[in-house]
């Protein structure tokens, strides 16, 4: 969930808290269905690994949705700094196999598992 910022809170009937911006509740749309499903599905979205039908569907909700696009943007420079601060470390010797040998899976493109 995203952190709230200067936002005056109270309390519901359930026990949740709901936001108030200028005398009118805000509803907390990370809460919604389609809140839901879009922040499900941001890793595979900035991974470019949707349909296109299911990424029209997402990026038209994040331009209408500021909670989710504000979540959409930590991911997204999240990812950044990972694939930065990662990208010129070298594997530890043996890593790749052991990867290899959990998943079953030829990774390096040797013919061999492992």
């Amino acid at each position: 969930m995203i952190m709230q910022s200067n936002a005056d809170c109270s309390e519901t009937n359930d026990g949740g808290v709901s936001r108030l911006k200028a005398g009118h509740e805000v509803m907390d749309a990370c809460d919604e269905p389609d809140c839901a499903a879009t922040l499900k599905e941001l890793d595979v979205f900035l991974d470019h690994e949707l349909s296109d039908e299911a990424r029209q569907t997402i990026a038209h909700h994040l331009d209408g949705c500021p909670d989710c696009l504000s979540a959409f943007d930590f991911h997204a420079e999240l990812k950044t700094v990972i694939n930065k601060k990662c990208n010129n470390d070298e594997m530890p010797p043996g890593l790749l196999s052991r990867i290899e040998r959990c998943f079953d899976t030829d990774f390096d493109g040797d013919g061999k598992v492992g």
